[in-house]
């Protein structure tokens, strides 16, 4: 059953983002998921007081909305769990996975909503109906019998604060630290990076920072398709005439010009809103020679000023009182050569001396970032290297001014906060202990990596979802899937079949969830929920719309159904409580984490909700020292593993983008609007230049392999070349499809995030299949 494709083709997308293209999108997305009606009343209480937070991105709600407060991805998540269309038993029945393993992920999530709790059939090689007592019954006979530290407990980022802390309980109770979840995949680098140097492991930045900042730096994050809602405080910015300053590797349609949608004089007039003052297309792996750069020159530039008698750009006073290591990292950035510095960083002295002369002007300024920072070998550094550039004039706990991670899905911080973390060096284990009579182990437990080391070794013979696509998402994809059908246990919490489902291994179950924009009554009483966005705000939720199945549960309900299953009398924990009362649940947040979540029962329904306390912001930093911490590089490369080819003019680095019509893995469309990309997924962006020095054209198929450990072979294709406006030497291509070619050791250093946004590849011309060659893009399109 596979998607018919439109013809597929390339055309550059001239447009601002947002305007009517979003609007049609919106449109055409809830026709498809054939819930006009369903899906769209709701979006007009989407981030709402009152209603229910979106599903998608992580980023801040503000307290007083706009009258439509989501934007294009936001609506297609809703409409995409809010669809009319259901994946029930009878489906199951009519279709092996053995044949559901060749549909492309779109064709599997399209089904529809999962219906009915189901376990693999081995027999008949199936999915058949079963019931939810007979589920608990079976999977906690099979905990039971398992070594806890063979069993791994995985969470998505969009599971709620209450739901992530019965999680971590339920794990840690059965006797685990197996607690990795989506951020080991995306902002771990930022965790740890942030911690050492600033004290906290997460951004400093709120929404009230973006009214009072005279200045925006933009790393590695594509807003226009991965976090659209911020494109309003950037448009607010720029109103105020706020430079904003752009670094990525390709130039991004939301980062260029954004018509708001609900302007109608934007939406019937002819102007739009430009974002970027200055944008800067560094080569891939460029981050941190292009600080080092811009730092070069401000103390070239401070040398000047204070030569001729004039205040210094520097802030001494600040760095003598609130931090250590600056005169390492001084030295360390004057003896580099800007040749080296530019040579890394793929741009030029005057690019970056242009950047460092609006940034001194400035005294209250932003430093956003995304994945295009944190995925590489030296994801640490390369955060750490930003604080950095920040301390220099003293941008750190200040109005209008700081570090602002954006994190990807919508509670990933959160849970976080509440306790999924596989360190338990990171959770006050005497409180929990205290609490809930259960001696917590000490042993650390596995984060997704190590989890996938695991999988190979056979060390790892249980695994529980708690949303997600864990098998898509990782990567060594070739690798990992062999592996993963040893499982004795496999249970996937979840609201819609994905990949991950079709490789069951020898025990399986489905366990179909309600959505978060859906009503959650438990004993006739409707349940609200919390989250954590980016900023580090909670607010209280609730889901507004009926159930898809009446035979759907609650994650909170479902967890404590496997927790008495598997854990009777094991602890002080009164399960079927906080099933039916979540309030049971936040109590017990306050009780082991009270210094950030006091009074949470009263405070979550504050307008804007709370801001849990960041140090850094105010200038107290929970270092070993007490200050803040200026570390100082080892190198420049951002992924020093893949340099021993980089003399080979064959190699490319490759880094791995999200679409317009995805969110994750999660894949709503084949349209990728702003790149120009329409009716595929299978293409790869490369530099006109790259594309015919290496005997290519515009069109030409092509496979893509891994150019290290060539006793492993990784391999993705056909995928038909793309000529764009990329830097020389890189090139870029969609995820997930491409995690195959991320061997599992290339991730960051201490982090263990995989280095996706750097991996080196060659070409070779490849055979398209019949139906490939329905979907080509004819050579007359490709131009950029």
């Amino acid at each position: 059953m596979t998607l018919i494709h439109p013809k597929a083709h390339f055309r550059p997308y001239t447009s601002a983002a947002g305007g009517w293209g979003s609007a049609k999108s919106v449109m055409e997305i809830l026709w498809r998921e054939q819930a006009p009606i369903r899906a769209g009343l709701p979006l007009i209480k989407q981030n709402k007081p009152g209603g229910f937070a979106c599903v998608s991105c992580a980023w801040a709600k503000p307290g007083k909305p706009h009258s439509l407060e989501f934007c294009e991805n936001g609506a297609k998540a809703t409409a995409w769990e809010l669809t009319s269309r259901k994946t029930d038993p009878a489906f199951f029945a009519r279709h092996t996975l053995t044949e559901l393993r060749q549909w492309p992920d779109y064709d599997l999530e399209q089904q529809g909503r999962l219906t009915h709790p189901m376990r693999y059939n081995a027999a008949t090689d199936r999915y058949q109906e079963t019931t939810w007592e007979e589920a608990y019954r079976d999977i906690g006979a099979q905990l039971k019998s398992m070594s806890p530290d063979s069993v791994v407990f995985y969470a998505s980022g969009r599971a709620s604060l209450e739901t992530s802390f019965m999680y971590q309980l339920l794990a840690r109770a059965y006797g685990t630290n197996n607690l990795p979840d989506s951020s080991n995949m995306c902002h771990e680098s930022t965790s740890v990076g942030l911690q050492e140097s600033i004290g906290v492991p997460v951004g400093t930045v709120t929404l009230d920072d973006f009214e009072h900042t005279d200045c925006i730096l933009f790393f590695g994050q594509n807003v226009g398709s991965n976090s659209p809602r911020m494109l309003h405080q950037l448009r607010e910015a720029r109103q105020r005439d706020v430079p904003i300053i752009t670094f990525n590797p390709i130039r991004e349609r939301g980062l260029e010009r954004f018509v708001n949608p609900q302007s109608p004089v934007e939406m019937l007039g002819p102007n739009s809103t430009v974002i970027s003052t200055q944008y800067h297309q560094l080569a891939i792996g460029g981050d941190t020679a292009v600080v080092m750069g811009i730092a070069k020159s401000l103390f070239e530039m401070d040398e000047a000023a204070l030569a001729k008698g004039q205040p210094g750009i520097i802030d001494q006073a600040f760095i003598a009182q609130h931090t250590e290591g600056f005169a390492e990292f001084c030295n360390s950035v004057l003896e580099t050569p800007w040749d080296t510095i530019e040579r890394q960083a793929g741009l030029s002295r005057s690019a970056l001396e242009a950047v460092a002369t609006v940034y001194a002007r400035h005294e209250r300024v932003m430093l956003v970032y995304g994945m295009g920072i944190t995925q590489h070998r030296r994801g640490v550094t390369n955060v750490q290297m930003l604080v950095n550039l920040l301390l220099l004039r003293g941008n750190i706990g200040k109005r209008g001014a700081g570090i602002c991670p954006v994190r990807g899905h919508s509670n990933v911080q959160g849970q976080r906060t509440v306790g999924i973390t596989e360190d338990p060096k990171k959770i006050p284990v005497d409180k929990i202990e205290e609490l809930y009579g259960f001696t917590v182990p000490s042993k650390k437990g596995l984060n997704t990596v190590e989890t996938c080391e695991g999988l190979l070794d056979g060390s790892v013979r249980g695994f529980i979802g708690l949303g997600g696509n864990f098998l898509r998402a990782i990567p060594d994809t070739s690798r990992m899937e062999p592996a993963w059908n040893t499982l004795e246990l496999n249970v996937q919490i979840a609201t819609k079949l994905n990949r991950t489902h079709l490789v069951p291994g020898k025990n399986a179950w489905i366990l179909p969830c309600l959505g978060r924009i859906e009503k959650d009554v438990q004993n006739g009483v409707e349940q609200v929920y919390t989250t954590e966005d980016s900023t580090g705000c909670v607010r209280a939720w609730q889901g507004n719309s009926e159930p898809a199945s009446a035979h759907a549960r609650a994650e909170v309900a479902i967890l404590a159904g496997i927790a008495e299953a598997t854990l009777p009398g094991a602890t002080r924990i009164d399960w079927d409580a906080r099933r039916r009362d979540y309030a049971l649940i936040r109590q017990g947040i306050a009780q082991v984490y009270p210094e950030i979540f006091h009074d949470m029962e009263t405070r979550m329904w504050e307008t804007g909700g709370f801001h849990r306390p960041i140090a850094a912001a105010k200038r107290e930093w929970k270092t070993e020292s007490g200050r803040a911490i200026f570390i100082t590089p080892e190198l420049l490369e951002e992924d020093d593993d893949v340099y021993p080819n980089h003399t080979r003019r064959d190699v490319l680095q490759l880094m791995t983008l999200r679409s317009n019509d995805q969110f994750n893995t999660t894949i709503y469309g084949y349209e990728d609007r702003f790149r120009g990309v329409s009716g595929t997924r299978a293409v790869i962006f490369m530099n006109r230049n790259d594309v015919l020095r290496l005997g290519f054209k515009p069109g030409d198929w092509v496979n893509v392999t891994t150019a290290i450990e060539p006793q492993v072979t990784r391999s993705v294709g056909p995928l038909q070349i793309i000529a764009y406006d990329i830097p020389e030497n890189c090139c870029a291509a969609y995820y997930p499809e491409c995690n195959p070619l991320v061997p599992l050791w290339h991730h960051a250093e201490r982090s263990k995030v995989p280095a996706a946004k750097s991996i080196p590849v060659t070409l070779a011309k490849a055979s398209p299949s019949a139906g490939d060659l329905k979907r080509a893009l004819p050579e007359s399109d490709q131009v950029r």
